[in-house]
């Protein structure tokens, strides 16, 4: 069964040291800037994790190599998704990110499929809902679900822009 129908958005990773990880994809790989997002909340009203309220808190940062958008997660307090996989994994590449056509449909057709959601959420009242769904038994840590809103897509062509820029 087909989950989803949309691009592949986003490759991200988990780190203990963020900064460490942004220097390495600039100086390797040729990331120019990053968009680094500081302490961002995730909480019980918005957020669960593993089917219970979530109350947590990341750094995030966010840049583009061409069209594809790379995020770095460091968890900073609290039970969630990254600090399960540090503990059970280390650092490492985390999920990619799939921009379905249709949401909704595809959160249905994973639960129809078997595929258990670990933690999903919606950020600013709406700005951005997500879920990350299991795939360790095919040897795929995580894929995320994604809708955007028009607030997010603005956020998203900021960093893309600044990723861009020389300076």
């Amino acid at each position: 069964m087909t989950i989803a129908h949309g691009p592949i958005v986003q490759t991200a990773w988990v780190t203990e040291k963020i900064d460490v990880t942004e220097t390495f994809f600039t100086e390797h790989f040729g990331v120019r800037n990053w968009t680094r997002l500081r302490d961002i909340p995730f909480g019980p009203d918005s957020c669960t994790y593993r089917g219970k309220p979530a109350d947590f808190s990341a750094h995030i940062s966010l840049s583009y190599l061409g069209d594809m958008q790379l995020e770095l997660i460091q968890p900073i307090w609290g039970a969630n998704i990254y600090t399960d996989f540090l503990d059970t994994r280390g650092q490492g590449l985390h999920h990619i990110c799939f921009e379905p056509d249709d949401y909704d449909a595809a959160l249905d057709n994973a639960a129809a499929a078997g595929l258990e959601v670990v933690q999903r959420g919606s950020l600013a009242g709406g700005v951005m809902d997500f879920a990350y769904l299991d795939g360790a038994a095919a040897g795929v840590p995580y894929i995320e679900l994604a809708r955007l809103g028009p607030d997010m897509r603005s956020f998203y062509a900021q960093v893309r822009a600044h990723s861009a820029d020389p300076g």
